[in-house]
């Protein structure tokens, strides 16, 4: 049991007052809670909220979270998908410790209580084919028919279903169904499919099962195994909890779980459906599961996100029963927060317009002090070297300047972060008229950035000293869609962002940088925050834009920057 006192400071929602109140009246003696995902994709940010409730709530009242793979439709499984759910679920800060479990280890239990439910008369095999099934099934408002099999003998349909155990029968020819309700309100509850059958290789049973259990069997039954005392789903599951209780109390289980229901997460630009994120990666939209425009957590780990953004992010949602959608500039803003924080600051030039310090003595380089962090004291400083050629960024200099421009310009002076205050006093042009080359003077007074005089300038720009500089590439992401609401679009794929990716290859960076932890995201001053990509070599460092400074997204949307 958790302390009392840690249990009342834990945050308040309809399903921790839940969690509370069992405990407190004594109706569950240890809370124990699933995650139960189906290895058949990536998980994404959606599966985080669930990832954080379900195993956020084991750790705030003492007791424990599983991770239960729903392993129970192999056509579209894969080992490479449950070896990455369980690196993201760890990714972002949670473990199982010794429970690790699969749906696939209930199959032979599964299936004796199968047979107990034929034996009592509550299911019954049946010979009907989908599309049949389909049309007897009904509608919303008209209720369905029985199927012709259903008053099958108990004898008989036990005979039926351990043939489809043996492989007697061709794949999708008979199917086991629960004999509940064929007018009920719910359709869940016209006679369920529990078994079909399926000739395909497990991962973890091989050809073992010629016959599956569907979702609806296997989970609660699972959640019983175990001792799962709360079953938290999303809300689409909501009219699922009919048959949920229906099985558990139809069968001699060892245990009497609950299931209760929270909204899914739904975020503006992005799709969060298995189905569409897997066409996405198919059809070559994008380039594997890990691409960091995806809103998987793989993706978003390559992107550079922290999970402690992630987690933060999750934190600030409400957990309850209305849907709706929350703006990606929320995700956005816990992102910036946490790395604004945490994150060390380099300087890289992204589109480099080379300067050359005239009155700078030619083969001298000094070490500067640079700070790593401005909000963190303790991440101290580190070196950059410095010279007589310098590359900025093109965009720091205008050859005729409107009023307000407060970086370099004919005769205009800044400060070189860091450094020193230079002042333009010539600019070259290449034979299309474009400035290539600026050259200025430096104030040898002014190292470290203050003028001894008192002077100001108003513009502070970075800058990386050519002979030291480390080539890079580096690749700026915006949102996969140009819409706020791609998942409610007839061609989602007809609304992908053009402009999602853009690769520059002639970017340079502080010579710093190369020795980086490829897991580390940094700010690259006055641009944005970026992080090293699996891309990178010995020979070139690859960058992939975490995310920029300010919203972006804002000023096109209208809401100013």
């Amino acid at each position: 049991m958790a302390d009392p006192a840690v249990i009342e400071d834990a945050p308040r929602d309809f399903i921790r007052d839940t969690i509370r109140a069992d405990l407190d009246a004594g109706r569950v003696q240890s809370l124990v809670t699933r995650f139960p995902p189906e290895p058949n994709g990536y998980l994404h940010i959606g599966h985080a909220k669930s990832i954080c409730l379900n195993f956020g709530v084991a750790q705030e009242f003492g007791g424990r979270c599983h991770l239960r793979f729903d392993d129970t439709n192999p056509a579209k499984e894969e080992q490479e998908f449950i070896d990455a759910i369980e690196a993201d679920v760890r990714w972002l800060g949670f473990d199982w410790g010794a429970h690790l479990y699969h749906a696939s280890d209930n199959f032979e239990q599964l299936y004796a209580w199968a047979e107990h439910l034929i034996e009592q008369g509550h299911a019954y095999v049946d010979d009907l084919s989908a599309e049949e099934m389909r049309e007897y099934r009904g509608t919303l408002t008209e209720p369905g028919r029985d199927s012709p099999y259903r008053d099958r003998t108990p004898d008989k349909n036990l005979e039926l279903f351990r043939a489809m155990r043996a492989g007697d029968f061709p794949d999708g020819s008979r199917v086991l169904r629960a004999k509940i309700d064929m007018a009920s309100g719910n359709i869940n509850l016209r006679d369920p499919v529990l078994y079909r059958i399926l000739r395909a290789h497990h991962p973890r049973t091989g050809g073992t099962w010629s016959i599956y259990p569907t979702y609806d069997f296997a989970h609660g039954q699972s959640d019983a195994i175990e001792g799962v005392t709360h079953s938290l789903c999303t809300l689409e599951f909501e009219a699922h909890r009919p048959l949920y209780d229906w099985l558990i109390e139809h069968l001699p289980v060892p245990a009497q779980p609950h299931q209760y229901e929270f909204s899914r997460l739904a975020i503006s630009h992005t799709v969060l459906s298995k189905r569409r994120l897997t066409q996405l990666v198919q059809d070559g939209h994008v380039d594997g599961w890990d691409d960091p425009r995806m809103p998987t957590l793989s993706g978003l780990r390559r992107r550079g996100v922290p999970a402690a953004a992630i987690r933060d992010f999750i934190s600030r949602l409400s957990i309850g029963k209305t849907e709706g959608v929350v703006e990606m500039a929320q995700l956005d803003s816990a992102i910036r927060d946490h790395l604004n924080t945490h994150a060390d600051r380099r300087m890289a030039v992204l589109r480099p317009l080379k300067v050359v310090i005239t009155n700078y003595p030619e083969g001298q380089t000094e070490e500067l002090d640079a700070v790593n962090n401005p909000n963190d004291p303790d991440a101290g400083n580190r070196i950059v070297p410095f010279g007589r050629e310098l590359y900025i960024e093109r965009d720091d200099f205008m050859e005729d300047p409107p009023r307000k421009f407060f970086r370099l310009g004919p005769r205009r002076e800044v400060r070189l972060r860091f450094a020193y205050f230079v002042t333009c006093t010539d600019f070259v042009k290449d034979d299309n008229g474009e400035v290539v080359e600026l050259h200025c003077t430096y104030d040898p007074e002014t190292k470290g950035g203050n003028a001894p005089d008192g002077r100001k300038v108003k513009g502070t720009i970075h800058w990386v000293s050519a002979a030291h500089a480390v080539p890079a590439e580096i690749r700026l992401y915006e949102q996969l869609f140009s819409i706020e609401n791609p998942a409610g679009a007839d061609d989602f794929i007809g609304e992908l962002n053009p402009h999602s990716r853009e690769v520059l290859t002639d970017c340079l960076v502080e010579p710093s940088l190369a020795a980086r932890n490829a897991a580390d995201t940094v700010q690259f001053e006055r641009t944005g925050y970026f992080c090293p990509d699996p891309d990178s070599t010995s020979d070139r460092l690859v960058f992939n834009r975490t995310i920029s400074l300010r919203d972006s997204w804002a000023k096109v949307k209208g809401r100013g920057r």
